[in-house]
């Protein structure tokens, strides 16, 4: 089976006279409250993307992880849903094109569903690649979620304007993927929200929020939010504090987050400081 299924691509005028943007993001371990995956699907539906390639799961999947789906209507079993990557393509101003991938973080192969990726962004004229990710995180959910940008190009994170990570442990499929565009001499940037760790298993509204913010301004091209978004980052902050509400303890917790969040955002806009290791000074004194 070939590493990548084409199904259509777009106009070689059209990618040859647009300046073309990849953005990619991927379900599982990067994509903390699912807010990474949830701005690329705003994104796609927004944009209105059409699927141009895939990579088939086979050398790449394990499936026993990343299961295949299925829907059963009245005992009849639909068809199965295998776990691909999507590559779609979509054109949102006059002048720009972008490229979405989206699907599970691969479990085998790395390297080479990377090279693949990268060589269908050849193919498609890209010349910038942006990862969103989203990591759990000392933050408080009555924020705004902060968004860190991440680049091995000087210029690159001057131009974004954004506090800089500073992480050092087990990475992901954002970070090898950044890292293969750079060596191959694409423009590469990742963009990730820092979400509240004590609320994993709820969809993070305001970190997908904040990682379209961000995105909105790094690409120049206008991303609706109005619709919905205003509305659910509301629900969500409402719902939190009803179960945080219940236990004091956990009360407590957030007001120190929130505490040393307003104290570290004040040091954080315009300059490079890291608020999440702010935070996490602040309640280490505690």
């Amino acid at each position: 089976m070939a590493a990548i299924d084409w199904t259509m691509r777009p106009p070689a005028s059209v990618t040859a006279s647009t300046h073309t943007v990849m953005v990619a993001a991927f379900e599982g371990w990067n994509d903390g409250g699912e807010s990474a995956t949830d701005a690329l699907e705003h994104l796609w539906d927004q944009w209105g993307a059409q699927q141009v390639a895939t990579i088939p799961p086979d050398e790449h999947v394990d499936f026993t992880i990343t299961r295949p789906t299925l829907s059963v209507s009245d005992g009849v079993p639909g068809r199965i849903q295998w776990p691909h990557t999507q590559i779609g393509w979509c054109s949102p101003t006059p002048s720009m094109s972008v490229v979405l991938v989206r699907g599970p973080e691969p479990e085998f192969a790395w390297p080479k569903w990377s090279t693949t990726v990268l060589d269908a962004a050849d193919e498609l004229g890209v010349s910038t690649v942006i990862t969103l990710g989203a990591m759990l995180s000392d933050v408080p959910h009555t924020r705004p979620a902060p968004v860190f940008g991440a680049a091995h190009d000087e210029h690159i994170l001057d131009e974004v304007a954004l506090p800089r990570s500073n992480y050092e442990g087990p990475v992901g499929i954002p970070s090898v993927l950044l890292e293969f565009a750079h060596s191959r001499g694409f423009e590469a940037l990742g963009l990730w929200a820092a979400v509240p760790g004590y609320a994993a298993g709820v969809p993070s509204v305001k970190g997908a929020l904040a990682l379209l913010d961000v995105l909105e301004r790094v690409l120049g091209a206008d991303i609706d939010t109005t619709t919905g978004f205003a509305e659910a980052a509301d629900e969500y902050t409402n719902y939190l504090d009803g179960i945080v509400g219940e236990d004091p303890d956990t009360s407590e917790y957030v007001a120190n987050l929130e505490e040393a969040y307003d104290r570290a955002d004040e040091m954080v806009l315009g300059s490079h400081t890291n608020l999440v290791v702010e935070v996490e000074n602040f309640l280490r004194d505690q």
